[in-house]
């Protein structure tokens, strides 16, 4: 297992174990068979386990296994603070007490401010009080890094980054999403500030292997380096300096097995031309259901009316490359529940983005389009009681 350095220089391994996907039925983890699989990830080199309050057993079920097998102090736990159900300084302690107890630990290794999409979540968390807290749990040492997880767009992410010391930060990051979200921007910005940047989703949550077009398996299957799909991916981030650790949500022993393999033989810089120009050709068949041909270059903000266009459309694509249900909830989660989200019906038709666009999109025409497939009334009424519920928050 190959090792890069956090910001104390502690050694973290560049496969991290992501506790979201415990097998298991009805609702219920299958901790024997979960045990087995993070056994057999520690024995391999992964030391850095990341869960969440919110993953239905998932913190409880890492404490047990950590417990039982004598090996807390021979792993790093990260977590996860729930920042969209904070209202008050005391509900500070209620949830990190909580998370303690179910991972049978007295610190935190990793903790996050969990799913971040706006920087006025980040304002609100300090106007409760958030920087003195964080301060007194890591003089006790209960936590021993800080950082935050992200979904949205780059300025924002941004924003976030330089606006605290933060240890570390957590980000949405692929091949298929090189420019969008935090981006290949947002991480490289990171690395600038010596922030380490822990990947998630590294495939989609699947997706860039088990729903990547026929032409693109075969594609896979002829390339002479003979990598299979997931190979692809881990590589393609492994690659890159600006990467401490990436994310795989594994629940099986072979599974496992392989990524700890890829994560063991890849190496700063060992992608080849031939490679970036083989993944190039992939993300183009990827995108050729693609409804709008938008790069990410954002040439075209700001919009005047706080539209965020390369978000929508990204959503938009998303719809017709992976499914309708996936592209609206990226939508809602990385646009439309943002505090001062500007949906494309503000659109005021200025034509100002279209006169800035390398791609000559008609931006005006597609805005419509994509409002239209991304905001059905069913998901209208439910970005709208979501918002109130955040913006509620956001005033406590």
């Amino acid at each position: 297992m190959q090792y890069r350095k956090d910001k104390k220089g502690q050694r973290i391994s560049v496969l991290g174990y992501g506790c979201m996907r415990f097998s298991g039925k009805n609702g219920k983890i299958d901790e024997a068979k979960a045990e087995q699989e993070i056994m057999k990830a520690f024995s391999l080199g992964v030391n850095y386990y990341d869960t969440a309050y919110v993953y239905p057993g998932s913190e409880a079920a890492l404490g047990n296994i950590l417990e039982r097998n004598k090996i807390r102090d021979r792993v790093f736990i990260a977590t996860k603070l729930p920042q969209y159900l904070i209202s008050s300084y005391k509900s500070l302690d209620n949830y990190f007490n909580e998370e303690l107890k179910r991972l049978k630990t007295d610190h935190v290794d990793y903790y996050l401010m969990h799913h971040m999409t706006d920087d006025v979540q980040w304002k609100r968390l300090k106007s409760i009080g958030i920087e003195d807290w964080i301060k007194d749990k890591k003089e006790k040492g209960q936590i021993r890094n800080i950082g935050f997880s992200y979904h949205g767009n780059t300025e924002m992410f941004i924003s976030i980054l330089e606006d605290y010391d933060w240890d570390f930060a957590q980000v949405q990051y692929n091949y298929l999403d090189e420019h969008s979200q935090a981006g290949r921007t947002g991480v490289e910005r990171a690395h600038e500030l010596g922030i380490p940047i822990m990947i998630m989703e590294p495939l989609r949550g699947g997706k860039l292997v088990g729903m990547l077009p026929q032409s693109v398996r075969q594609a896979m299957k002829e390339n002479p380096r003979q990598y299979s799909p997931a190979e692809w991916g881990f590589r393609w981030l492994f690659d890159q300096e600006a990467v401490t650790c990436v994310l795989s949500g594994m629940n099986s022993l072979e599974m496992v097995k392989e990524n700890c393999r890829i994560a063991d033989e890849t190496r700063i810089g060992s992608f080849s031309e031939e490679d970036h120009a083989f993944i190039r050709s992939i993300v183009e068949d990827i995108r050729t259901n693609e409804k709008v041909g938008c790069t990410g270059c954002r040439y075209c903000m700001p919009c005047v009316k706080g539209i965020d266009i390369p978000g929508t459309f990204n959503a938009y694509n998303r719809m017709f490359t992976e499914s309708k249900h996936d592209g609206r909830f990226q939508y809602a989660q990385t646009v439309a529940l943002r505090k001062d989200a500007a949906f494309p019906s503000a659109c005021i038709k200025c034509g100002k983005c279209e006169s800035h666009c390398p791609q000559s999109i008609p931006i005006r025409e597609k805005l419509v389009e994509a409002d239209k497939a991304l905001r059905p009334l069913s998901y209208k009424i439910g970005i709208h009681i979501a918002r109130a519920f955040l913006l509620r928050k956001t005033k406590q």
